[in-house]
C-alpha cells in the first residue's frame, strides 16, 4: 500500500482532492459503491467514452493507494473484478454528501427541472450490489429531464 501522496502545497486536503478528482476516478468509485465487486468489462461499459488504457491506469492508481482491490480468478480467460477496500468505502462515504449537495445546487440553479428525483441518492446508496449488471440503473441516477440535457463533463 502506498500512502496518500504529499501535496505540493503541503495540504492533506489538496492531496485527497488530487486523488479523487483524477480523470474518471469519481465515476469509478461511484460505480463500485453501487455495484459491489464489478468486472473490468462491466466497468468499461458503464463508463462510456473511457478507453481500456485509461481505465486500467485509473484502476491501478486506486489499487496502489489501497482504495480498491483487484480480484483475479484463474479461469480462461481470467476473470478480473474490482471492489472497494475499507479505505475506499470510507472515501466514498465522504462523496455521498458532496453528491447530495451537487444535486441540490443543480436543482436550485435549474428551476425549470422541477421533477428532479429527491431520493436519487438514497436509491443509489441503498441499492443491492448483488447484480453488477444493473449498475447503470443506480450509478449517478438522473431523472429523465436531466438524462437528455447537456451536462458538463466531470471526467477531468
Amino acid at each position: 500500500m502506498v500512502k496518500l501522496p504529499l501535496s505540493p502545497l503541503g495540504c492533506p486536503m489538496d492531496a485527497m482532492l488530487r486523488l479523487v478528482m483524477g480523470q474518471w476516478t469519481a465515476y469509478i468509485l461511484w460505480i463500485l459503491r453501487a455495484g459491489g465487486s464489478v468486472r473490468f468489462g462491466i466497468l468499461k461499459r458503464q463508463l462510456e467514452g473511457i478507453s481500456a488504457k485509461v481505465l486500467t491506469e485509473r484502476l491501478r492508481m486506486l489499487e496502489e493507494y489501497d482504495i480498491i482491490y483487484r480480484d483475479v480468478r484463474p479461469t480462461r480467460p481470467p476473470e478480473v473484478s474490482y471492489g472497494l477496500t475499507d479505505r475506499g468505502e470510507e472515501l466514498v462515504a465522504t462523496l455521498i454528501p458532496l453528491y447530495e449537495l451537487a444535486c441540490r445546487w443543480y436543482k436550485q440553479d435549474n428551476p425549470s427541472l422541477e421533477n428532479m428525483a429527491n431520493g436519487a441518492v438514497e436509491r443509489a446508496v441503498d441499492s443491492s450490489p448483488s447484480q453488477p449488471t444493473e449498475v447503470a440503473a443506480v450509478a449517478f441516477p438522473l431523472p429523465d429531464e436531466l438524462a437528455s440535457a447537456s451536462v458538463p463533463s466531470f471526467s477531468g
